[in-house]
């Protein structure tokens, strides 16, 4: 193959620069930021979750930064908010791994954006770290790249049907979601594990969550003999809609389900504080108050938050610590090993008992799910103080 002239003047070049800077020119490499990309929901119907979460992640990397960054090196979070919606997730997805070169993919944070958006991330062998709940976003075989830092469906299914059928003594049960990707698996998941508990699932159905009238279908489960209510939806003014809907018609069953019904956003669309009433979500044990205290290290970051002025009253804490994990948990791997993807994947196959503030992680070759169950708890949403709340009648420390 001949050389041109241009192409030996452009070595030269480069092998100058080199001698003058008295470093060889592959060096000029390691001073750069390496890039995480980061897919969160900002705004949109979904975005509940992804604010909490931001708030964490974003104070994690400002921590990692000031301390030094990775041997020098900070990182730079590239992110783009997926609106919600799976095919901007999808869009992002290509620019953060093809254009972008991100080392590692934090996220989607919803379950419906990350559906669409994880065998793409697959395609292209990018680490991917994710706090989503849908069961299949795990299988070490089509997606061996990904790793869950967060509970599945079927682990929070088990706490919400464990205290409806076991704690509450009900059996007539009502399962509703909205009808995102996160929302309809949640009900195909938990409706077989009601039943195959001794439950009635009296009512089960999707709706949208923008449907502004929701007592056609309350009517319906009260007129089934519903005597709880189970909604799975993270969409704050779905839920709201729900409580206040099953307010004003008098109807003083339970609700059980989906954590952001203790959300910040959700009790700021309640028409009547007593709506919150007789309210329990899905939570975990490391973020709730056991005694009037929280757990040693939820209290330490309690007060880093308090500290840096990160507001967290208005959303959940668990939210906020999530996302701090996820992003120290790449900080750690990223000091451990670098930033080349089969060293991250070997790194995270190993991980035992890391001590989240979330929660406790560990992961094996052959399982990417790393929650323990014992995490995963109801609550009193009308206890919340500082974004956590009272475990639920039931529940021991």
């Amino acid at each position: 193959m001949s050389i041109s002239r241009r192409q030996v003047l452009a070595g030269s070049a480069v092998s100058a620069a080199a001698l003058a800077s008295g470093f060889p020119a592959p060096a000029i490499a390691q001073n750069e930021p390496i890039k995480i990309g980061y897919l969160p929901a900002l705004t949109g119907p979904s975005s509940s979750t992804g604010i909490g979460i931001n708030r964490g992640t974003l104070l994690a990397i400002e921590e990692i930064n000031a301390a030094g960054g990775i041997k020098g090196r900070k990182i730079e979070l590239v992110s783009r908010d997926t609106q919600s919606d799976p095919t901007k997730a999808v869009n992002a997805v290509a620019e953060l791994t093809q254009r972008q070169k991100a080392s590692i993919i934090w996220g989607p944070l919803n379950s419906g954006e990350a559906l669409a958006a994880t065998p793409l991330i697959a395609r292209d062998k990018v680490p991917m770290l994710h706090p989503c709940w849908v069961d299949s976003l795990i299988d070490v075989k089509k997606y061996p790249m990904a790793f869950r830092i967060a509970p599945t469906n079927t682990q929070v299914g088990i706490g919400a049907n464990h205290y409806v059928v076991d704690v509450l003594k009900l059996k007539k049960v009502a399962v509703i979601s909205d009808t995102t990707g996160y929302g309809t698996a949640s009900v195909e998941t938990y409706v077989p594990m009601l039943k195959s508990k001794g439950a009635e699932v009296v009512y089960s159905g999707h709706v949208d969550a923008a449907n502004p009238d929701l007592k056609p279908e309350l009517l319906r489960m009260r007129n089934a003999g519903a005597q709880a209510i189970m909604p799975w939806s993270v969409n704050a003014g779905f839920l709201s809609r729900i409580l206040n809907t099953r307010g004003a018609m008098g109807w003083d069953v339970p609700v059980v389900g989906q954590t952001t019904l203790g959300s910040g956003q959700t009790k700021a669309l309640l028409e009547k504080p007593e709506n919150w009433n007789k309210v329990y979500s899905n939570n975990f044990r490391n973020c709730c108050y056991v005694g009037g205290k929280l757990p040693a290290r939820a209290q330490e970051f309690v007060d880093r938050l308090k500290k840096s002025k990160i507001e967290f009253g208005d959303t959940l804490l668990w939210w906020v610590a999530l996302g701090w994990d996820g992003a120290k948990m790449i900080g750690d791997t990223l000091q451990a090993v670098g930033p080349k993807a089969n060293d991250i994947v070997a790194y995270w196959n190993k991980v035992k008992g890391w001590p989240g503030v979330y929660g406790t992680v560990t992961w094996t070759p052959e399982q990417h799910n790393g929650f323990p169950d014992s995490e995963v708890v109801m609550c009193e949403v009308n206890s919340l103080r500082d974004g956590a709340f009272n475990l639920a009648p039931g529940y021991s420390g």
